[in-house]
């Protein structure tokens, strides 16, 4: 189970791809257009189209998720499956319409005037049942938000898997394989559809008790949210902990220039796009990030080079410097995470994990108020910084630097753990010459994949390869095939293992979508 809770998050990163090119258009947009009077210039013109690019990502996400999870959790025949999700969407959103128009709603009878004079409706009532509906591509369904299409993604990816080998009779052979899927998902959705239709309202109505939960605990909410993020790192779910804050309205609802946000991602972008916000919300569940990934990691990577043999530590920041750009710029803290929580947990969970959570306390009930949380996606805070309060950052960062710095320093030497370069046998760290480099490059750039395979167990061990932001996801048919986590670390050059039943995932960086496709290619499946 655990390993298709994993696949389910994993496969979101597909989608959550888009959002960060959406966010981009919409920052830079914005950050133009809402700076200039004149609206007839070609310039203004150019980043207006940026601007409106972002914002139709934001306000059509369902089919996107629709799309990208059917795809992601798709095993072979991916196109098809995308296909199919998207065809999928639109007859599950029909359906949702034609059934609540058999009972007498749709968009006037929603309206909260319509409740509260045909209806019998109190207006707080009627707000609330309205808040039920909406339109996605322009057809009046159930307002579900990216749940929708999650949902209709989720069943899709289900159908095609099982499906997409069927092989239809001879006289309608032409239907056979991912053909036949599309049309048992038009079949399936209609009994999904009633389904929903009855399911969702109290759905709904939990969500919004969730909703209330969060945005009424104030900041200890904020230090739970913190907490379980970076726990369930090791595990591979902290995805499903940050992704219905970020984008459904589990974490909030707001209403921009007539438009409705929900999620504290979307609403954040919602107030860059929009000229009349005056700042970010604060309680947003991602300024937190900021003083661990700049301030707290480099801290603790410092510590871990200051620990290091004298004679080593030349290659320890060889390592750390790197993966410090890499968390600071980028946002990717796994590489540095990894290091020490193999070495040593107690460093990760007792230390790292309740400091990430004290720091979203401390950036709230400072005001920092910020768009984005990895330097590349700040920039288009320089375009807009009336909207940016986050001068406590000034004395937050370099603060979490020092505290990670000592006690890491602290519990490296009082435990004696064996960090990089503080290890008997230094291979890992190991320097070379120019040549051994080229050597190595061409050797990771080859047989790497193949190198891959074999430790997995062999090509007819592997039931299934996927890949996140950092990690290979592998399902195995046999995971005690699988090579050690020794071998995995310092021969095929992996940052962490983290092993499951019938399963593995190997931890390599953001380099990971180049070696799954390497895997991929090897294997003979489709990408």
């Amino acid at each position: 189970m655990r390993d298709k809770v994993q696949a389910l998050a994993g496969g979101m990163m597909v989608s959550i791809i888009v959002l960060v090119i959406a966010g981009i258009f919409i920052g830079i947009g914005a950050g133009i257009v809402n700076q200039m009077s004149a609206t007839n210039s070609v310039i203004w013109a150019f980043f207006k189209l940026m601007l409106d690019l972002g914002l139709m990502v934001m306000r059509n996400l369902p089919p996107f998720f629709a799309i990208g999870l059917a795809f992601a959790l798709a095993k072979s025949e991916k196109g098809w499956a995308a296909f199919t999700g998207f065809t999928a969407f639109m007859c599950f959103n029909v359906a949702i319409g034609s059934i609540a128009a058999f009972h007498g709603w749709t968009t006037e009878t929603t309206s909260v005037a319509s409740l509260m004079d045909n209806a019998g409706y109190d207006k707080v009532a009627a707000q609330n049942f309205n808040s039920l509906w909406g339109e996605s591509l322009g057809i009046f369904a159930y307002n579900m938000g990216i749940f929708s299409g999650i949902l209709v993604g989720c069943i899709t990816a289900w159908i095609h898997n099982r499906f997409y080998k069927f092989e239809m009779p001879t006289l309608l052979s032409f239907f056979s394989g991912p053909r036949a899927v599309v049309i048992f998902t038009y079949f399936a959705i209609m009994p999904i559809a009633l389904f929903v239709y009855y399911a969702w309202p109290p759905i709904a109505g939990a969500l919004q008790s969730i909703t209330t939960l969060i945005t009424s605990s104030g900041i200890f909410g904020s230090f739970l949210f913190g907490v379980f993020d970076k726990g369930l790192l090791p595990f591979g779910l902290h995805h499903l902990i940050a992704f219905p804050i970020e984008y459904t309205r589990v974490g909030g609802v707001m209403e921009i220039n007539g438009v409705v946000y929900e999620g504290v991602r979307n609403i954040m972008n919602g107030q860059l796009s929009s000229p009349e916000a005056t700042s970010y919300i604060t309680h947003n569940f991602t300024s937190g990030r900021i003083p661990i990934q700049i301030g707290g990691l480099t801290g603790a990577a410092y510590a871990m080079y200051v620990t290091a043999k004298t004679q080593n530590r030349k290659k320890v920041a060889a390592i750390m410097v790197p993966a410090v750009f890499t968390a600071a710029v980028i946002g990717i803290t796994e590489p540095l995470e990894y290091t020490f929580l193999f070495v040593q947990p107690l460093l990760f969970f007792v230390i790292h994990v309740p400091l990430n959570g004290l720091a979203y306390v401390i950036t709230e009930m400072m005001g920092v108020s910020i768009h984005g949380n990895q330097l590349l996606f700040m920039v288009p805070n320089l375009l807009q910084p009336e909207k940016v309060h986050a001068w406590a950052l000034i004395w937050i960062v370099p603060l979490y630097f020092v505290i990670y710095f000592y006690t890491f320093k602290f519990f490296i030497l009082k435990f004696d753990s064996k960090t990089p370069g503080r290890e008997e046998d230094n291979g890992d760290i190991a320097l070379y010459s120019k040549e051994d480099f080229k050597k190595k490059k061409k050797q990771t750039s080859k047989d790497l994949p193949a190198e891959i395979i074999k430790a997995l167990g062999g090509a007819y061990n592997i039931e299934n390869v996927a890949n996140c932001a950092t990690r290979l996801r592998v399902s195995l048919h046999d995971e005690s095939l699988a090579a050690s986590d020794k071998i995995w670390k310092q021969e095929l050059n992996a940052i962490g293992v983290v092993r499951m039943n019938k399963g593995i995932q190997v931890i390599y960086g953001a380099n990971v979508i180049t070696i799954a496709s390497g895997i991929k290619e090897a294997l003979g499946i489709d990408s």
